[in-house]
């Protein structure tokens, strides 16, 4: 019998129970990767992984599914009594295509285990058998799912900004790790339970710099990645590209962010990538503040050289937004001037700027022409006895 668990209206069963009752290949049962001569290739991946990482997957309990993806299928789960992503392996069509997937799995596992920041997400442990990632739990979904369900409206664009600065602070700590991401793009983006914050996530596709070269495939989503990385699949040459290939796509995101729209609106993925690679197209830029489209210009440049550092983007994004937080606070502090109604309640402790005696004042204060009685100056009840009081 599988051990089932009831939180709120959901039901979880024991993981290790689901793979029995569905069948070992549902969940990913393991698959060794041979070379020409059958003999067995060490996951170098799965070595450098320590120990500590690894967890009992009698110990997992399964909910419902909040995700899918070509390679995988994210679940709801319960570890250690703490609510958990699980993110279960999908077997491949051959064998060759099931070690591939098991060893972007493991590269994930390798690379998550080695960085913790805020902006990334958290690590819980991987099982072997069946291949599965556990992490942290965010229920706020991915940023993809969240803009769409805003349009045709826009983000408050302080908010829009301060989720740039959840990513690029993100991106900066990666780079600084020497590791590349590759996949960059709004489904890799997830939103903490309140939605006031970003964190990165899927590290199927990172890579450490120090091996760039070697790097060919599995390079990103067309729509937005780098050029020089859509002519390198395409050409299947092996030109070196670095880190700044996640500065292309995180340009990208924030144009997204800024303009709640699909970036190449109209075109294929393939289209797109055709239109950025060997076109120099981008996506436009109007109604983006000047210093914004500054960054996107920056960032998006053709010339990997000159695109910006994650800790130079910081800066710009932190200064812009500051200026944002400056205005609208200005604006929230604005007042409407008292009537002069409401300024003969004034008593004679209040000062003001004009002396009685100034031109204006004792205009005011004087008598009527025409042989009219004057008015009496020192009657509290005459408006103008409010500017005796005060400006005395």
């Amino acid at each position: 019998m599988a051990d089932r668990r009831v939180s709120g209206s959901e039901t979880f069963v024991n993981l290790s129970d689901v793979n029995a009752e569905e069948g070992r290949g549902i969940l990913g049962e393991g698959v060794e990767e041979v070379d020409d001569q059958g003999m067995i290739v060490t996951d170098d991946e799965e070595e450098t992984i320590e120990d500590k990482w690894f967890i009992n997957p009698d110990f997992i309990l399964l909910g419902p599914k909040i995700g899918e993806g070509g390679h995988a299928k994210v679940y709801e789960g319960i570890y250690d009594s703490a609510s958990v992503a699980v993110k279960i392996m999908q077997p491949g069509s051959t064998e060759e295509e099931h070690a591939k997937r098991r060893k972007r799995f493991m590269r994930e596992v390798k690379m998550l285990s080695r960085v913790q920041h805020e902006n990334l997400v958290k690590l819980i442990g991987v099982c072997k058998e069946p291949t599965v990632i556990v992490t942290e739990l965010l229920r706020g979904g991915s940023l993809k799912r969240f803009l769409r369900g805003m349009r045709p409206n826009r983000l408050d664009l302080q908010l829009s900004v301060h989720f740039a600065l959840d990513i690029s602070r993100g991106m900066d700590f990666l780079h600084a790790n020497g590791i590349i991401h590759r996949d960059l793009k709004p489904d890799n983006l997830l939103l903490t339970d309140d939605k006031k914050n970003l964190k990165l996530a899927d590290f199927g596709l990172a890579r450490e710099e120090t091996v760039t070269e070697m790097m060919t495939a599995e390079t990103g989503t067309y729509r937005w990645m780098a050029p020089e990385l859509y002519s390198t699949v395409t050409l299947k040459d092996r030109k070196h590209y670095t880190h700044k290939v996640d500065i292309y796509s995180f340009a990208i995101v924030l144009w997204e962010l800024i303009t709640n729209r699909t970036p190449f609106e109209g075109m294929s993925n393939l289209q797109a990538a055709y239109a950025s690679a060997f076109k120099k197209s981008r996506p436009p830029l109007d109604s983006i503040p000047n210093d914004l489209s500054t960054i996107l210009d920056r960032c998006w440049a053709e010339d990997p050289l000159m695109r910006p550092e994650f800790w130079e983007i910081t800066g710009m994004l932190s200064s812009f937004l500051a200026t944002l937080q400056v205005s609208s606070s200005v604006r929230s502090t604005q007042t409407t001037p008292p009537s002069i109604f409401e300024m003969g309640q004034c008593s004679a402790s209040n000062s003001y700027p004009l002396a009685a005696d100034s031109p204006g004042t004792r205009h005011l204060m004087g008598g009527r022409s025409g042989g009219e009685e004057d008015v009496d100056r020192n009657s509290k009840s005459s408006i103008f006895g409010c500017f005796n009081n005060c400006f005395s």
